[in-house]
């Protein structure tokens, strides 16, 4: 066993030795390195010209073989296409904090809390609560395989914790509802009458915890009622925002059914979490603040991530197989079924369970944000595409105001590499070009 495994490896860097020597091999390098490292990049052929407006004549061209990012946000299919994600998130999280991307810089004095909402117990799991030995009576050291996993599976509620995953997001939706609710009764005004007065604002994303449940890190902002560019109430102070997010999380609740009809009441977990951004330790090193670049850097990087489950990039579940063949823990692997199994009923239908049975049934974006928070992922690939524009009009000799027409015609060759060796010297290529990026950034 051992000679063979020997034989594979050494097979295995023949080719790719054979590779690297190949005439083909400059031509694909340069491919790589253009959509800098990316996992699963599409190959297309084609062109993509830039004419004048009024006269069509030719202002730029190209021809034949491109390639493009996959542009996935899951650090765990293609960590460099992750990167540019989180960068936007950030962008996007960060002048909502601070203004910025047509977001008046006076929303830095409105008040703003970092907020997280978990999910209710469904029966006690591995943890590491501190000062206290976990519920099983032991302590578990980090990294415990066991952690987050039930203390006794036979009881644990997976149908409950499935069907809460998947109302996630219509608890949320309640929950902003709540707020504005709480809000109003705070300022002894009408929920119609505090929308003279106030406007919420939020950006969240969803975090899974070693238990297989989403909760939520949310920044909520409060501003006047025409958005970012006015100022809220003088009675609406952190406090009275912080009291009004409490009181609707707890009165929040949603009703479904379980599989033999009995009815099931949906909630927030106990543990919610409200902090005043500008005093705040999100890191718990201590009573210090953070920085807005700090705390838009902490939220964007949970945008990245799947489930933790799997090693296999959160693929979706296709069949009962699939599942059998999932390199999972116990725990996950009974969430994953229970997901698949109850997608095969009909009362379940609309939640499409077996679709999202990868996400343990979680269906809900993993960031989202309310309107007017800030600028949107859209603006910030405009914003992109307008530069890249604006440079091929300055190699004509053109003025950025000038009218012209994008002629994009492309077809698809195919998606990702075709050999394990391309692809091992693909990741390669990608973390030198992300740890180079890195290392420019600790200059900077």
């Amino acid at each position: 066993m051992a000679l063979a495994l020997q034989s594979r490896a050494y097979d295995g860097e023949a080719a790719l030795a054979r590779w690297m020597r190949s005439p083909a091999y400059k031509a694909w390098r340069a491919g790589v390195e253009s959509v800098k490292g990316c996992l699963r990049p599409v190959r297309l052929i084609g062109k993509w010209e830039v004419r004048h407006a009024a006269t069509g004549a030719l202002v730029a061209s190209r021809r034949g073989r491109v390639w493009a990012a996959c542009g996935t946000r899951r650090a765990a299919v293609c960590p460099t296409c992750a990167d540019r994600y989180a960068a936007d998130a950030w962008h996007l999280i960060h002048a909502g904090l601070s203004g910025g991307k047509g977001v008046p810089d006076t929303v830095s004095r409105s008040p703003r809390l970092f907020v997280t909402l978990t999910a209710p117990s469904f029966g006690p799991v591995h943890s590491r609560p501190g000062r206290r030995p976990c519920s099983c009576g032991r302590w578990h050291p980090d990294g415990y395989p066991l952690l987050g996993s039930p203390v006794d599976p036979d009881s644990y509620d997976y149908t409950g914790a499935v069907l809460w995953q998947a109302h996630s997001g219509a608890l949320w939706h309640r929950f902003t509802i709540a707020l504005r609710r709480s809000i109003a009764g705070a300022g002894g005004l009408t929920v119609r009458e505090s929308g003279e007065h106030v406007r919420i604002s939020y950006a969240k994303v969803a975090e899974y915890q070693a238990r297989g449940l989403v909760h939520f890190h949310a920044i909520v902002r409060a501003d006047g009622p025409s958005g970012p560019g006015s100022s809220p109430p003088v009675w609406l102070t952190p406090d009275v925002l912080a009291d009004a997010v409490r009181s609707a999380a707890a009165s929040v609740q949603l009703g479904t059914v379980r599989p033999d009809g009995t009815p099931l009441i949906l909630r927030w977990g106990a543990q919610v979490d409200v902090k005043d951004i500008t005093v705040t330790d999100i890191a718990g090193d201590g009573d210090q603040a953070v920085t807005d670049t700090q705390l838009a850097a902490y939220i964007a990087k949970y945008a990245t991530k799947g489930t933790g489950a799997t090693d296999t990039g959160d693929r979706r579940i296709r069949s009962q197989l699939d599942i059998d063949q999932l390199r999972v823990s116990d725990h996950h692997r009974a969430m994953i079924q229970t997901a698949w199994d109850l997608g095969g009923l009909d009362q379940y239908a609309e939640l499409k369970l077996r679709h999202w049975a990868h996400m343990l049934g979680f269906r809900g974006h993993f960031l989202t944000k309310s309107r007017i928070y800030s600028t949107t992922f859209k603006h910030l690939r405009a914003e992109r595409q307008a530069h890249q524009l604006q440079a091929a009009l300055t190699d004509a000799g053109l003025s950025d105001n000038t009218d012209v027409i994008v002629i994009n015609n492309w077809r698809i060759l195919g998606i990702g590499y075709d050999t394990p060796e391309q692809l091992e010297l693909a990741a390669a290529i990608g973390d030198r070009i992300r740890a180079t990026r890195q290392k420019r950034k600790e200059v900077q």
